[in-house]
């Protein structure tokens, strides 16, 4: 069992998975866009109750390779909490280094 983290109805960030000679590219998209993708990736969307998502297929189209390479690259997926704990920081504004500044 993999954790797929999602922002609102889409994933967080543009993420490319592989397995064999096929290669995923899958990005988020703007809420009402649905899933824009190939039947095996759909499928896979649609069962993850993912529903806006824009993805391309890149080199070999078998659909046994193609899930494996979506499923790939949603494992690679992470929450900003989790990437900041990996960073050290406390809070993702650690993370990403903002700062209070009053003019």
């Amino acid at each position: 069992m993999i954790t797929i983290p999602l922002r609102g109805t889409t994933i967080p960030y543009p993420i490319i998975g592989r397995h064999g000679a096929s290669q995923v590219v899958i990005r988020s998209a703007y809420k009402g866009t649905g899933v824009i993708a190939g039947g095996a990736v759909r499928s896979v969307m649609d069962a993850l109750g993912v529903k806006d998502v824009l993805a391309k297929c890149v080199g070999s189209r078998n659909r046994q390779n193609v899930v494996k390479a979506t499923l790939n690259a949603l494992s690679k997926l992470r929450t900003a909490n989790h990437m900041a704990r990996l960073r050290g920081a406390t809070t993702i504004n650690d993370m990403i280094g903002s700062k209070n500044v009053t003019a």
